[in-house]
């Protein structure tokens, strides 16, 4: 009888770790596709721990919609100010999505992270030459994106999960 891992195409586990901790970048993100076969199902099982004490898929899927919640939020407001360095339009989604859940102790953290991000006219041009078609791409996939999101935020709301355990 087969489990999910043996199903995987590859496995964190054969990613290769090279000197000084380098790790494979194509090997390494082969292993995390992996993954989307486990989020499939995330919503069963979430609706299976209904009840129980243990909620690790809840917990998981909730920050992981935190965390696309923010990065669609940012993109959004970098898409629609065109003049705005991504620095920006990140910590201003941050303020908006994930610092209510953070402590004190975090948020000054998150905020000095953002500060690193790459400059907009970089961050674009790495995403490919061709700029109109970019973001054309660009906004197809943040739509898709804020759906999703939406879709998932609607069903923890709906199990009274939203706020976290």
């Amino acid at each position: 009888m087969s489990t999910f891992f043996d199903e995987m195409q590859k496995n964190f586990k054969d990613v290769p770790i090279k000197e000084q901790d380098y790790i494979s970048a194509s090997e390494f993100l082969e292993a995390a596709e992996s993954l989307v076969k486990l989020f499939e199902s995330l919503q069963t099982i979430v609706l299976s721990e209904a009840g129980g004490k243990k909620k690790d898929a809840t917990q998981g899927l909730l920050w992981l919609t935190r965390g696309l919640d923010f990065t669609a939020s940012a993109m959004r407001r970098n898409l629609d100010n065109p003049s705005e360095e991504l620095a920006t339009s990140f910590t201003e989604a941050y303020g908006q999505t994930l610092s209510k859940y953070h402590n004190m102790l975090i948020r000054p953290v998150f905020k000095m992270a953002m500060k690193a991000c790459p400059y907009r006219k970089d961050f674009y041009q790495k995403l490919g030459e061709a700029q109109d078609k970019v973001l054309e791409q660009l906004k197809e996939w943040l739509e898709a994106l804020e759906k999703i999101v939406k879709i998932i935020q609607d069903f923890l709301a709906q199990g009274d999960l939203a706020k976290g355990l």
